[in-house]
């Protein structure tokens, strides 16, 4: 018997990722793939509470699948509580554009989507792929210049890893990060502090009022066992992360700060 998925993500429905992780997966699971009608990179777990959430079910590829008018959340919610999937596992992906360091992690609608589920009860896995020309992540996502085939496999061979031995525990989120061209193996890593070099760029419109672009260059490098430096290095990145964000070690420090003797 056949173990399910809930497949997501967060550039689209029609994203040439999201259906390379479905040729990845369907041979060794039943997938439905419930995901964002429209690309929504960036949104991290924001959820659509102030407007109706649509779903209609479409043909891609001749395979079902459900556009969500929302963010990745909205898609493992209405997935899990609208049509009532109870999937082994959630996976988000493949993205086109790495999601590296802390900073990345905490924006990417991408492991937003995956923390969701985990959090909703069921484990989630992240997979994005990194693509060397930044600009290949605003392009669109029905289209890539760059292969998939070695991130399938990877897909693969995680999600049928985990599928087999079990989730970790200890874990709530795998965070998969794939280098655009693999040299090494998998890297258990720690997530590095930033990615970008944070900017702002001001310009003026026609009018001489100005307005703004974020933005910044990647940072090359992060010190030895971080998911940049992996990637770097060309391994595959394996972060598990949790949902529990408590700064265990300064509990101490605050209770001598605000909880008297």
């Amino acid at each position: 018997m056949k173990h399910s998925i809930l497949l997501t993500n967060d550039d689209g429905v029609s994203s040439v990722g999201i259906w390379a992780a479905y040729e990845a997966l369907s041979e060794i699971a039943d997938v439905t793939i419930v995901a964002p009608a429209t690309q929504q990179s960036a949104v991290g777990r924001s959820i659509s509470i102030f407007e109706p959430i649509r779903a209609n079910r479409i043909m891609v590829n001749g395979v079902p699948a459900y556009a969500v008018a929302g963010k990745p959340t909205d898609a493992v919610i209405i997935g899990l509580y609208a049509l009532n999937l109870s999937p082994d596992l959630v996976v988000s992906g493949v993205n086109i554009g790495e999601n590296l360091s802390f900073e990345s992690i905490m924006t990417s609608g991408t492991v937003g989507a995956a923390l969701e589920a985990s959090n909703q009860g069921t484990k989630g896995i992240a997979f994005s792929l990194h693509v060397e020309d930044q600009g290949d992540k605003f392009d669109d996502p029905r289209h890539h210049g760059q292969s998939f085939e070695p991130a399938k496999k990877v897909v693969r061979d995680v999600v049928s890893r985990v599928l087999s031995q079990g989730f970790c525990p200890d874990a709530d989120v795998i965070n998969v990060n794939i280098p655009s061209e693999i040299t090494g193996g998998y890297e258990v890593t720690r997530l590095a502090r930033k990615l970008f070099t944070t900017g702002v760029e001001q310009r003026l419109d026609p009018r001489g009022r100005p307005y703004y672009w974020i933005n910044g260059p990647l940072i090359d490098d992060a010190e030895e066992g971080t998911d940049v430096h992996a990637i770097r290095k060309g391994n595959v990145s394996i972060t598990p992360i949790t949902l529990d964000c408590t700064a265990f070690a300064a509990c101490d420090e605050f209770r001598r700060m605000f909880v008297p003797p």
